[in-house]
């Protein structure tokens, strides 16, 4: 263990260490609390267990770290205090002999150095299709991810969900108890399995990406979602569509710090300051994407941002190349979200009165009508298109309908500009 004095002499030194210790437990806690959730999931069979035992590892961390200095392998250290945890509560329990044996093995690969990385990834890979199992609801998946992958607070999801925590804790004990009565395998599938699987995962990291990405959204959800599909990709190298999803999650956050202004307000991508773009997330993406031969929905997507980040102005953008990426895309996942947003790029591509003939077209089915950006698509091709008045109205009904207020306070700045 390194010792806290090693950080410098006396109070300040000791602060320092401290400080850096907590930094350590975090950070650490990051990593490898999915890794013994899911290794404990895989030998108890017991999904409560296994997060309790782990939190109470990370909290005697936090506790003995900052004074004991932090272990040469602090990640070994949390998984055997977890196990020991564990295998405490069996013993209690009077379990079965063969769980004892299981837990007994898993406390010399914790008391590695670096413990086996097949069994443990292969873990964490299981939790995740567990956690993304169809049989239950999405949003049940979308939370269950964040508690247990990512131990995320119950209280976040909660916000996160606009319910009360009690609520939240309510829905993700119903969705573990389905895990367990249903029998639920907790393995990864093969085969077709896998591939008829797979996309359902991915729209899981998806979802929680966008509650990060939303004007009003948690930050850190897009965040863990990035880290997520970056494990994703880590594990299933073969597969373009996790490539292409870490790829489109890099390019979009890549303007996290610049779609404000000063004030707060949020900029739209003609009036962000492009030197603010995290350039380095979008070289990884580009270079990600450079590899990939296959077409599908989120490589397409990743395709469009891509042209966006690379450009230095909206008027140097290859809309002809995304407008027909978009093209390609309505075919592959039709969606009226989808054909609105191929409508907008047409605009751009080949004219503001293209535009608004495809966006016709995409409301004509009613799907879009109570959806604020389609206004605000309608309004930007309007004024475009040479009728400022009759623009700066659909901002206005566009600002009414939305229930961001950021949003709100952006369409209505655009509706008196014009």
């Amino acid at each position: 263990m390194t010792h806290p004095t090693d950080a410098g002499a006396g109070p300040e030194g000791t602060d320092r260490a401290r400080v850096a210790a907590a930094q350590v437990a975090a950070a650490t806690a990051a990593d490898t609390y999915p890794r013994i959730v899911a290794a404990l999931i895989r030998v108890t069979g017991d999904w409560t267990l296994a997060e309790d035992c782990a939190q109470e590892a990370l909290a005697q961390a936090l506790a003995r770290w900052p004074g004991d200095g932090v272990p040469a392998n602090p990640g070994g250290w949390l998984m055997t205090v977890a196990r020991n945890r564990a295998f405490d509560v069996l013993r209690r329990a009077t379990v079965e002999r063969r769980k004892l044996r299981d837990l007994a093995v898993l406390a010399l690969t914790a008391a590695t150095e670096q413990p086996p990385a097949e069994e443990l990834v292969d873990d964490r890979l299981r939790l995740v299709f567990t956690c993304c199992h169809p049989a239950l609801p999405l949003e049940a998946r979308v939370a269950l991810t964040l508690r247990t992958i990512c131990a995320v607070p119950t209280a976040e999801i909660a916000r996160a969900f606009l319910v009360t925590e009690s609520t939240m804790t309510r829905r993700l004990t119903r969705a573990k108890t389905k895990i367990t009565d249903a029998g639920i395998p907790y393995r990864v599938p093969s085969g077709v399995a896998l591939t008829e699987r797979l996309p359902g995962v991915l729209a899981v990291l998806y979802v929680l990406f966008t509650h990060g990405y939303n004007a009003d959204g948690e930050p850190a959800f897009a965040e863990e979602a990035i880290r997520l599909a970056r494990l994703l990709a880590r594990l299933m190298p073969g597969e373009a569509e996790v490539t292409a999803l870490l790829a489109l999650f890099l390019l979009q956050h890549s303007r996290r710090d610049a779609r404000r202004d000063a004030e707060g307000e949020l900029l739209t991508l003609d009036r962000q300051d492009r030197t603010r773009w995290d350039h380095a997330a979008i070289a990884e993406a580009t270079a990600l994407l450079f590899d990939l031969t296959q077409v599908g929905p989120y490589a397409l997507q990743a395709r469009i941002a891509a042209c966006h980040a690379t450009a230095t102005s909206t008027e140097d953008t290859d809309w002809h190349r995304i407008a027909d990426c978009y093209d390609q895309l309505v075919r592959l996942q039709p969606s009226p979200v989808i054909e609105l947003n191929r409508a907008v790029a047409h605009g751009y591509a080949h004219g503001p009165t293209t535009g608004l003939v495809l966006l016709a077209r995409a409301r004509a089915g009613g799907a879009l009508d109570d959806y604020p950006l389609a206004l605000a698509a309608e309004a930007d091709l309007t004024a475009r298109d040479g009728d400022p008045g009759r623009a700066a109205v659909l901002f206005r009904e566009a600002a009414a309908g939305t229930h961001s207020e950021s949003e709100r306070r952006a369409l209505l700045a655009r509706a008196d500009e014009l």
